[in-house]
């Protein structure tokens, strides 16, 4: 008898791995947790972020730019030397490979914000707002210029490879960090370029994700009203922008933000008890173009922790798993496996409900109704 045999991959792989103790992490974890997946992905873009990877220069926003060009790196640098204090930079380190042959000029700087700034559009600002602007406005106004990465004690490695290739030619194997992410690309309907690779992200927020943001307009309308401007070609990108704002900027918790991103149904709302139905209808209501619509699976990461969330349907898979003080979040419980063979317990966190993964001082001392792991559905 013959059979058609045709695997569903249901698109990127996503990889994440926090040891909430602070405990640094080989490079080579996350990347044996994303070369599993390796068929999730087409080679059109892969890549990983690292928290802690720069203790020397923990103080300094830590800029990852991309440059097209000799002359977009003239103009880009001549606004940060206007506008910042540079404490160092360098070419970012990186090799020659097989599968690499061709790529954009690497560099990062570790910066502080001048108290002086010429421009009177950002004289007031604070730090990271101000930082926030620079990369909106490097990224729309100097062509050939890309800012990747922008948080302090953390930076991200992206580009047009398999996430193995790109592991390789970003030397990762000279890092170690206690939170790393880690995404394998399968474009769909934007175009495979090194800025367009995952991970996005916006000081120390990073965001991988699987699937489709089908309310990307919608999102992307509703960020431009807080000076957020999308220009990277994809749809991944609102992720990151709305974390900076619902959290950083509107002060709500990371299951309050969740709830927005990932709205109950009206019909589950409905059902729900009065005052947490009162609080539901309030966020659809206040937040409602911040809602993402269509099948996605995320990991996102910041200086506090490990989240990950599915639509609310689940359209995309999504397994969590914890061994001792590590919790490990990935699209397949192989790549939990590959470098976890015994977890202590494994699940796949529902539809719309978020595994969050706090470091310890963070939970315990600021947030300490969300250090809980989800219980897990099954053994």
């Amino acid at each position: 008898m013959n059979h058609n045999w045709e695997k569903e991959i249901s698109g990127c792989g996503l990889s994440g791995i926090i040891s909430r103790a602070r405990k640094f992490i080989p490079a080579e974890d996350i990347i044996k947790t994303i070369r599993i997946q390796h068929d999730r992905g087409n080679g059109l873009g892969g890549g990983f972020a690292g928290y802690g990877i720069y203790p020397n220069y923990k103080d300094y926003y830590a800029l990852h730019i991309m440059y097209m060009n000799e002359g977009s790196k003239e103009r880009a640098e001549q606004f940060i030397k206007d506008n910042y204090i540079v404490v160092l930079d360098e070419r970012i380190p990186h090799r020659a490979t097989a599968h690499i042959t061709s790529h954009p000029l690497l560099w990062r700087y570790f910066v502080k914000p001048s108290s002086t700034r010429p421009d009177m559009e950002f004289e007031t600002l604070q730090e990271d707002d101000f930082v926030v602007r620079t990369v909106m406005k490097i990224n729309s106004e100097i062509e050939g210029a890309y800012i990747f990465s922008s948080g302090k004690n953390m930076g991200a490695f992206k580009g047009v490879g398999f996430p193995e290739d790109i592991a390789e030619f970003f030397m990762l194997e000279q890092y170690e960090a206690y939170i790393w992410t880690a995404h394998n690309r399968f474009p769909t309907n934007t175009p495979g370029w090194w800025g367009g690779a995952h991970p996005f992200t916006l000081l120390d927020w990073s965001i991988v994700h699987n699937g489709e943001i089908s309310s990307y307009g919608i999102n992307k309308r509703y960020l431009e009203m807080f000076g957020y401007q999308c220009t990277l070609l994809t749809d991944t990108e609102v992720v990151a922008y709305l974390l900076d704002l619902l959290i950083r900027k509107h002060g709500l918790s990371y299951k309050v933000a969740c709830l927005v991103l990932a709205s109950p149904f009206w019909k589950d709302i409905d059902r729900a008890e009065p005052g947490e139905q009162e609080a539901l209808r309030q966020l659809r209501a206040v937040y409602g173009p911040a809602l993402l619509n269509g099948p996605f699976a995320i990991l996102f990461a910041n200086s506090d922790g490990l989240i990950g969330l599915n639509d609310r349907i689940k359209l995309r898979p999504l397994v969590a798993a914890t061994h001792h003080d590590r919790v490990y979040i990935a699209s397949e419980e192989s790549a939990i496996r590959e470098v976890c063979q015994r977890p202590d317990r494994v699940w796949c966190p529902k539809a719309g409900e978020p595994v969050i993964a706090l470091l310890e001082r963070e939970a315990e001392e600021t947030l300490p109704v969300e250090i809980d792991i989800q219980k897990p559905q099954f053994a």
